[in-house]
């Protein structure tokens, strides 16, 4: 054996993904809540009702967006039909809660997350309590 190599391969390096340093909103919006609190410590926020919901067809779809970034904190995240408008209210919210769920309740996949995470029984239990509180 020859100590002279006739190939030489070229010192290239596989091409890496340039990733940002700090998490996109999309990223933070899809973290579990307990995650969230581990990496970033405690979020200091009082009781909130987020509506998450998908684009639709319709004419109530610009009123919707339109009521959704009124909100207390919007995120708009993924794209073609995976885009999902988040929308979050705090119980002082609660007519403009009401206001967008009456548009959005019938959408297929639409979620209400009580502090970004479901809870059984929103629709039956929690919203009618706001609701109730929108009478005081």
């Amino acid at each position: 054996m020859s100590s002279d190599r006739k190939y030489r391969p070229l010192e290239r390096y596989w091409p890496y993904v340039e990733k940002p340093e700090e998490p996109t909103t999309e990223e933070l919006a899809a973290l579990d809540p307990d995650l969230h609190a581990t990496l970033f410590g405690p979020r200091d926020l009082p009781f909130s009702i987020t509506l998450v919901f998908p684009a639709f067809d319709g004419p109530n779809y610009e009123r919707a967006l339109e009521k959704a970034r009124a909100s207390a904190e919007y995120i708009e995240t993924g794209r073609g039909e995976d885009r999902r408008h988040r929308a979050r209210f705090f119980s002082s919210d609660a007519l403009r809660l009401r206001d967008l769920f009456e548009i959005i309740d019938p959408v297929p996949g639409t979620e209400i997350l009580i502090d970004d995470r479901p809870v059984p029984y929103t629709r039956q239990l929690w919203l009618p309590l706001l609701w109730f509180h929108l009478l005081h």
